[in-house]
């Protein structure tokens, strides 16, 4: 069984700094880590080649230096990496992204899952793995929170909020995870030094055949307008009332003297 894992690499502080004139996350000078989520995605795979065998390989698109977030997944047990890096990718949105993605795993050739975290934690779309399930024309299931594999048929538990939906799909398919779906291991001490050795491949755009037209600005139907980081929530007050009717009685007038109601 072949798995493929998509990863990114995300800045590892919440006070990200904002390109004024792109709009655009400012990432030279910034911690990066790799998107929790994703994280959870690579030991799934990992799991799922333990029980049932196969390969593990972790893709991501990003600059040069998101080798180093690929490291980390090989640290954790990931066989192979590969990075898609080309100036023209700069500026992808999350279609243009997974356009990207997308023509990778198509060069990697009989993929059976591919893997994703729920969301990443700098844009919180949630969009790329469906849009790569889009591109391949497979199935797809979001927000995953079990996977069993029986012969070439993935039964997963989906998470919402009411419960779970349990579902069938044929492979190849494409599923993003949950944090719920297991606990990511550490990478180990030897993992990590064989991992620094590792000399991870780049490919470009003329490496896996892609329509520039659908990559990066050029590909990008939307753009960001502004980024701003929102103003600090102020804490609530706590009604007390001798009975629930007057407390309830205390918050209509406070409502209707704020004109809410």
């Amino acid at each position: 069984m072949n798995i493929v894992v998509c990863v990114k690499q995300v800045p590892d502080t919440t006070e990200v700094k904002i390109d004024p004139v792109t709009n655009t996350l400012i990432r030279q000078g910034v911690p990066s880590i790799v998107n929790p989520f994703d994280k959870n995605a690579v030991e799934a795979a990992l799991q799922l080649k333990e029980k049932h065998g196969g390969t593990v390989t972790v893709i991501s698109m990003g600059p040069p230096q998101a080798k180093e977030a690929l490291k980390e997944c090989l640290a954790m047990g990931a066989d192979e990496a590969i990075l898609l890096s080309d100036r023209a990718f700069g500026g992808a949105d999350t279609l243009a992204t997974s356009h990207t993605l997308a023509a990778g795993i198509k060069k990697l050739e009989n993929v059976d899952i591919i893997l994703c975290g729920k969301q990443a934690i700098d844009g919180d779309t949630a969009q790329v793995g469906p849009e790569i399930a889009e591109h391949l024309g497979i199935s797809q299931i979001t927000y995953v929170a079990k996977i069993e594999v029986e012969g070439k048929t993935v039964r997963v538990e989906r998470e919402h909020e009411e419960g779970y939906e349990v579902i069938e799909a044929s492979m190849p398919v494409v599923m993003t995870v949950v944090k719920s779906i297991n606990e990511p291991r550490y990478p180990t001490i030897k993992g990590t030094m064989k991992a620094n050795r590792r000399e991870i491949p780049t490919w470009t755009a003329q490496d896996i055949t892609i329509d520039e037209k659908v990559i990066g600005l050029k590909g990008s139907p939307t753009q960001v307008r502004r980024i701003f980081t929102p103003p600090q929530r102020v804490q609530g007050q706590v009604i007390e009332a001798d009975t629930a009717r007057e407390a309830a009685q205390i918050l209509v007038n406070k409502l209707a003297e704020a004109k809410i109601v």
